[in-house]
């Protein structure tokens, strides 16, 4: 096991062992624990007591933070002519349709999120093998393929982040940056964990939400309780 540098012992004496901190506590106390030397992101690990393999179990959403992701999120929108303007407007960074289909084919996914309409969706079917694995396959469940184009690229531009539930249980999703003030990044990972409950499945039986845990991107992790994670 590798030896914990000066900092790293620094940070782990902050966090009391064994004890779980409400939201905002944990909130302020990754900052504090957070020393890299880059603008990391706040990340929740939230594991479920599910069974992903079950399709009654599987647990996927979208959720705009209210206070964003602090990220530039890169936007593609593969959409007809027609739409290129209404695509520009709202901020989307790539707009067009066919140069683009075969950029990817060649390789290039040098993007974010795909926004696209339902007419364009057969055309994607094909990149299913570049996209999928990279999750960048538009959904209708999450609102990347929808008519209302300008709605979608903003909506992603202002925070809005889809997530889903892993083979292990466990939803990982990013919360903020650690230059954020504690209080934007409470707002963020409580609406998350909202949404969260929001979606609990009916086939899922005892407690649903087994664990969370609050990291930056090397920072300790911070144990959030999980009875009362939305208390302020």
């Amino acid at each position: 096991m590798a030896k914990l540098t000066k900092k790293q012992k620094e940070a782990q004496s902050k966090i009391e062992n064994g004890k779980t901190y409400t939201v905002a506590e944990a909130s302020a106390l990754i900052k504090e624990v957070s020393n890299e030397n880059f603008d990391a992101s706040v990340d929740l690990a939230v594991r479920l007591n599910v069974d992903p393999r079950k399709a009654n179990q599987m647990v996927r959403g979208v959720v705009t933070l209210p206070h964003g992701t602090g990220k530039d999120v890169k936007v593609l929108a593969l959409v007809t002519p027609d739409k290129e303007e209404e695509a520009k407007e709202a901020g989307a960074d790539y707009v067009g349709l066919d140069e683009y289909l075969d950029k990817i084919k060649g390789g290039w996914t040098d993007v974010d999120v795909i926004i696209t309409m339902p007419s364009v969706m057969g055309k994607l079917g094909p990149l299913g093998r570049v996209l999928g694995p990279r999750g960048l396959m538009p959904n209708p469940k999450t609102g990347t393929v929808t008519m209302d184009i300008a709605k979608a690229v903003s909506d992603v531009k202002a925070g809005k982040i889809d997530f889903k539930v892993d083979k292990t249980g466990i939803v990982h999703a990013a919360v903020g940056k650690a230059s954020f003030d504690a209080e934007k990044i409470a707002g963020n990972a409580k609406e998350l964990l909202t949404t969260l409950v929001k979606l609990k499945p009916q086939a899922a039986k005892g407690v649903y939400i087994k664990s969370i845990y609050m990291t930056t991107t090397m920072s300790p992790s911070v144990a959030i309780d999980t009875k009362r994670f939305t208390e302020q």
